[in-house]
């Protein structure tokens, strides 16, 4: 390695990615649910109540659409872009019996999460015994999930508009341990490259910089929610288990992901394998 490669990687450990608070701005919630009636305004009055914190924090509008009022896709999707919302609150497999397998989460879901820029509030189906155990739960536990936290401002800003006061902020990071073997393997069959250095170096730097970030970001926000107690996540091994495990642990509330892909018209897919196994808390889908 030249002088020069040298200082150049002196400097660039040296960098760190700043996190920036940003303000979050919901106007109006649109609560869709698939019942009618009593049960619609059942779901709407547990998913205010759940999201209380936003209330006290702005003059927001909440409008219900009940299951009478779209019957297809296209129909919500109108209802939708007429009414604008800055959140969408709904449940797992509207108008679908297939709240009884936990494979999907229906269509109507599948096409809002990707097809409006809108985030939506994902709640257990109201048949699901985890719905009735929502009543009087707040997100005090947030968890803002994600496999590059460094740098994703949005992610954490909005994870911390949620978290309930005097709660938890847990920023969650995993190095996938199946792809950081695929490389060593590789760079193990490379004679110039100190192959046990290199697998004490390359795994110390990948958690380094999200756990740097996460200091950055407890600094940012003890300035705007000095009431939040911001822990870091990082870690490494597989990736569905890992936060599962953390989710577990940690008793989360509420999990906040991105799912938009701009390489693809799917959803991200970690994040929509995660809103598939976890499916005993709300989930916030960015």
């Amino acid at each position: 390695m030249t002088i020069v490669d040298q200082f150049e990687s002196v400097f660039r450990s040296a960098a760190r990615t700043v996190f920036q608070a940003e303000p979050v701005e919901i106007e109006s919630v649109l609560v869709i649910s698939d019942g009618d009636g009593s049960a619609a305004e059942e779901f709407a009055a547990r998913s205010r109540s759940f999201l209380e914190i936003l209330d006290q924090r702005e003059n927001l509008r909440w409008t219900t659409v009940s299951g009478s009022e779209y019957g297809t896709v296209p129909d919500l999707l109108d209802r939708v872009e007429t009414e604008r919302p800055g959140l969408i609150c709904t449940h797992r497999h509207l108008h679908s019996e297939s709240w009884r397998w936990p494979y999907t989460l229906g269509e109507y879901l599948d096409v809002l999460t990707q097809a409006t820029t809108t985030p939506v509030l994902v709640i257990p189906h109201p048949e699901r015994p985890e719905f009735q155990q929502l009543a009087g739960r707040r997100p005090r536990s947030v968890m803002a999930m994600t496999d590059h936290l460094t740098g994703d401002h949005r992610l954490v800003n909005y994870a911390a508009h949620v978290t309930h006061p005097g709660g938890r902020l847990l920023l969650g990071h995993v190095e996938d341990d199946v792809i950081f073997e695929r490389y060593m393997e590789a760079i193990s069959k490379i004679s110039t490259i100190n192959t046990d250095v290199a697998r004490k170096e390359i795994k110390a730097r990948l958690l380094k910089d999200p756990e740097d970030y996460v200091d950055s970001c407890r600094e940012g926000l003890a300035r705007v929610w000095p009431e939040l107690t911001v822990e870091a996540m990082v870690t490494s091994g597989h990736h569905i288990r890992a936060y599962r495990h953390l989710v577990e642990e940690h008793e989360v509330d509420l999990l906040v992901m991105n799912t938009k892909d701009e390489d693809q018209l799917a959803m991200h897919g970690l994040a929509y394998s995660l809103a598939i196994e976890l499916r005993a808390i709300p989930l916030l889908l960015l």
